[in-house]
């Protein structure tokens, strides 16, 4: 990415330098992750389902009782605007993250408003390439997911501590792998950020709805299946389920699809990376985005 100038973002009724962007000491997302968030990608330089992603931030907003200040269209004009603000910089074969925050505000404000963020980032392609040569190793920590009585992982909000707990775990015992978390019913559940997907003789399984935040790439995938007649079904899987598995893969914004080779050390099918339904789905996706989205990690390995 050239970086002839620096990237900009929106804050508070404001498009500014990322260096001079600046939120409160006293924000409610700093002090208590009371907040909310949404992240889509662009391929190609092109912004994906953008108003899938803020409906889905809108829901998180009502749950969190956040009172947005701004209409759905008014947050996607303002996306658009900081994205096309940063396009320039990337490379031909670049793409962000685009996300949009609001937190509850800065204590102390009579007025209740909220803070607003919208933010591009570079998507880690160099840091990720090999996960599509050698596949993911998955790891499953002793730390549980939170249950929904607890707080409704459907709603993706800024509190990530249970999974950067499970992540910090799993890292510490192989840097490499990727946590997927258990529910506290020790059915496999959901990694930071990512859905996971089982495959058994030629139908696809994934964690209910109920105990994972629902990804908008889970949803493009199960979309994806269902149109070339691939069985899905949205149920409880365990780790019984994962080592018998035929293959299994992980769903993500920046990953769209990637391949799990091992799941706590143990081989997931014949090793193969990608599976033949993996990599028809990777094909399909591929195809629906417009770009190769294999091919965007592997040409950055050496």
């Amino acid at each position: 990415m050239s970086m002839d100038r620096e990237r900009v973002a929106y804050v508070n009724g404001e498009i500014a330098p990322e260096s001079e962007a600046k939120v409160s000491i006293g924000d409610a997302g700093f002090l208590y992750g009371d907040a909310v968030f949404d992240t889509t990608r662009s391929f190609g330089h092109r912004i994906f389902r953008l108003e899938q992603h803020i409906d889905r931030l809108y829901d998180s907003l009502k749950y969190m009782r956040i009172d947005p200040g701004m209409s759905e269209r008014e947050l996607a004009g303002l996306t658009v605007e900081v994205f096309e603000a940063n396009r320039g910089l990337l490379g031909d074969d670049d793409d962000y993250w685009i996300t949009q925050r609001f937190t509850r505000g800065v204590r102390g404000d009579e007025g209740g408003r909220p803070t607003v963020i919208v933010e591009c980032y570079p998507l880690p392609f160099e840091e990720r390439a090999r996960f599509y040569r050698d596949g993911l190793a998955v790891a499953t920590p002793s730390i549980r997911r939170t249950p929904p009585q607890s707080m409704s992982p459907r709603a993706k909000m800024h509190n990530y501590v249970n999974m950067i707990q499970a992540e910090l775990e799993v890292k510490g015992q192989n840097p490499d792998a990727w946590a997927i978390m258990l529910d506290v019913n020790g059915n496999l559940c959901e990694g930071q950020g990512s859905n996971i997907f089982l495959v058994k003789d030629g139908a696809l399984f994934t964690p209910k709805e109920q105990y994972v935040l629902a990804g908008i790439s889970r949803a493009v995938v199960i979309e994806l299946a269902q149109e070339v007649g691939i069985e899905v079904h949205e149920t409880d899987v365990d780790l019984y389920d994962a080592y018998t598995a035929d293959e299994a893969f992980v769903t993500s914004t920046s990953f769209c699809i990637c391949q799990i080779s091992t799941v706590n050390g143990a081989v997931v099918g014949d090793g193969a990376v990608p599976g033949p339904l993996t990599d028809r789905l990777q094909k399909a996706y591929s195809g629906l985005v417009g770009i190769d989205i294999v091919g965007q990690y592997l040409s950055r390995l050496g």
